[in-house]
């Protein structure tokens, strides 16, 4: 069962839609994509599903949506908006650790608002670049954000795939993500109509299985070897 807390912010009104654990040990704050909304398959799933592993989850509707506006804002506008849903949550679940991130454009923004006081990243479809424009890389986002991060690639994904993702943070000279890619996933992640039920659970298990398992290790990581 979920509900909806208003989130006031320069913007205009946003929204976050919560599913709580019966006992968290841990939040996520996701969000969305530029075209989509906090319904999309992925976080759908990660809403539903978490919370009985102890992961609230918190997906945050930017103001634009709310208002109705088919079109996201610019990059700076999408991050001062999700500064109050991020201060909202912690104060919702003060003293737990708190996860970020989103798909797409959410991805995105959480890369950029990140921070030392948050746990880590949960990355969903990371674009990397506009489909066919190679150049146009967004590197820098992923690179900049210093802390545990899992990316979650579809690997038909035309903004990137893992090996691009992996080529290009190499090359950044960062290594602190783990990436993970999705068997014949585009960039919604979404399983086909077509794709069998056997499939489409292998897919669900696939990113539960990579959040919890990502989660649990970045509240206790192992120890280096010296």
């Amino acid at each position: 069962m979920s509900s909806v807390l208003g989130v006031d912010t320069p913007i205009g009104p946003g929204e976050l839609v919560l599913a709580e654990a019966a006992r968290p040990t841990a939040v996520l704050l996701l969000g969305h994509g530029a075209g989509g909304s906090e319904g999309s398959w992925d976080l759908e799933l990660l809403a539903r599903e978490l919370p009985a592993s102890g992961v609230s989850v918190a997906r945050y509707r930017q103001p634009w949506l709310v208002a109705g506006r088919k079109v996201a804002g610019p990059p700076p506008t999408l991050d001062r908006a999700w500064l109050p849903a991020l201060a909202a949550v912690r104060a919702l679940w003060p003293g737990l650790p708190l996860f970020v991130g989103g798909r797409s454009a959410g991805a995105r923004c959480a890369c950029r608002c990140f921070d030392s006081t948050q746990a880590g990243l949960v990355l969903l479809s990371f674009p990397l670049h506009p489909p066919g424009k190679p150049q146009k890389s967004r590197v820098a986002e992923l690179a900049g954000a210093a802390g545990p991060t899992l990316v979650l690639q579809g690997t038909a994904d035309p903004f990137g795939s893992p090996a691009d993702l992996a080529r290009a943070l190499a090359d950044a000279g960062y290594s602190g993500e783990r990436i993970v890619g999705v068997p014949g996933a585009t960039h919604s992640l979404a399983p086909a109509r077509s794709l069998p039920a056997a499939k489409v659970a292998e897919r669900e298990q696939l990113l539960l299985g990579s959040v919890l398992t990502f989660i649990a290790d970045a509240l206790d990581p192992v120890p280096s070897a010296e």
